[in-house]
């Protein structure tokens, strides 16, 4: 028998036999330490004990909260901009009564004398359904053109109140919205340098890991707008031009969906039978437009976990034009990006919970011991997860290998007690 040299205890040989086990560990964002990490969306947390000899770990269950703001100001998708192209002029009517009313007389001079303003709106953060959009965007286009009359106006012209002439509804059956004004030609200045400003804030800002994005660049993106300036008509200039829209009545001269009643604020019981938008004044042409694509205001699909040394999904990249781009021919994107890629569902207010992550972390050789966890959650642009004063948590399995010493086992029959088998 071999004998240490150095001590008394026979030496166990390593009989190279393991047990396979899985160990589970379950992490609540709560449990984490608070001063030090106040946010809930990246920090650190010791383990119960040290995990030895890990071959491999995935997310095996997890319950987060779904009350996320898709519209915020981090996202910088909360502003829109307008301008108006020309303003209704009483005078051009040929009823006496608009002609003679001062109030539309002085509305007209004031605006049509700041013709090149660019008014910027801004909606409530938090998450909306496509008709409660259209109602912040009506009222939040109206406010903007209230505020600066008012201030113009002053106490020269008492009898004004606000300005109402702005309608944007929700075309269910298209699934786009519609902007229309009842007097006013105006632009939806989606090329203006607002949208550049907050892309230069946002690249300036050092301490933000946020990836390049050429999709959701402002609010008018998630409205169904491109980049380009989009110019309200009316009816008759779309009929001259060839561009009729199915949802515009060609004998009432008037936009109109035939699939129904719209929700266009006349009050509850009250059917307007698709006619949305009317005239402000007499002897006035409704002007409006149609965004060009379907709204989406459903915000971020995933939620990218990532774990220190321990992340194993690689991820895409958005391509941008750098020195790298311009001199190699590879892709820009990132190797062992994440550890677990979760689904986030489409509306808030709920809870998701789910237990199904086929991604697993390989350790070759084994990872020697495990007793600490960085978690960071984001989105795939970079932007962290903003679970606000809400917890949640996660289960992580762990795979570990236990050492095994060498033994042999003898069994005999009970009735005779010859040897039955040898193990």
């Amino acid at each position: 028998m071999n004998k240490d040299l150095f001590s008394n205890r026979t030496i166990i040989p390593n009989a190279n036999q393991y047990s396979y086990e899985k160990k589970y560990i379950s992490v609540h964002s709560e449990d984490r330490d608070v001063t030090k990490n106040a946010n809930s969306s990246e920090f650190e947390i010791s383990l119960p004990q040290e995990y030895l000899n890990v071959v491999s770990a995935r997310l095996s269950s997890w319950s987060f909260p779904s009350n996320y703001d898709v519209f915020n100001i981090t996202s910088h998708n909360v502003n829109m901009a307008f301008k108006f192209k020309t303003i209704f002029d009483p005078q051009t009517s040929t009823e006496n009564d608009t002609i003679n009313d001062t109030l539309l007389q002085a509305i007209y001079t004031e605006l049509n004398s700041i013709i090149d303003f660019e008014y910027i709106i801004t909606i409530e953060p938090g998450f909306y359904n496509p008709d409660q959009m259209a109602t912040e965007l009506t009222n939040k286009f109206n406010e903007a053109v209230t505020i600066k009359l008012v201030e113009s106006f002053a106490n020269s012209q008492p009898s004004f109140t606000e300005y109402t002439r702005f309608k944007i509804v929700y075309n269910n059956v298209q699934q786009k919205l519609w902007f229309g004004n009842g007097a006013d030609q105006f632009v939806l200045s989606n090329d203006s340098n607002s949208y550049v400003n907050c892309e230069l804030t946002e690249k300036l800002c050092a301490r933000k890991r946020k990836l390049p994005e050429f999709v959701n660049w402002g609010l008018p993106s998630y409205l169904g707008f491109t980049r380009e300036p989009v110019i309200s008509n009316n009816v008759q200039d779309i009929i001259d031009s060839s561009l009729q829209e199915p949802s515009v009545s060609t004998i009432s001269l008037a936009p109109r969906f035939y699939y129904g009643d719209t929700n266009s604020g006349l009050g509850l019981g009250v059917r307007d039978n698709g006619f949305w938008l009317s005239p402000s004044a007499t002897g006035a042409t409704v002007q409006f437009l149609q965004a060009p694509l379907k709204i989406s205001i459903m915000g971020q699909s995933y939620i990218y976990m990532e774990i220190d040394g321990m992340n194993c999904i690689d991820e895409t990249s958005p391509w941008n034009l750098t020195e790298y781009s311009i001199h190699h021919n590879q892709t820009n994107g990132i190797v062992n990006s994440s550890f677990a890629k979760i689904l986030v569902p489409t509306i808030p207010i709920s809870q998701l919970v789910d237990n199904v992550m086929t991604p697993y972390k390989h350790w070759n050789p084994p990872a020697e011991r495990i007793n600490k966890l960085k978690v960071k959650f984001r989105y795939h642009n970079g932007k962290l997860v903003d679970f606000g004063a809400l917890e949640y948590s996660f289960m992580i399995e762990f795979n570990l290998l236990r050492s095994q010493q060498e033994r042999s086992y003898s069994i005999k029959n009970a009735f005779n007690l010859e040897q039955y088998q040898t193990l």
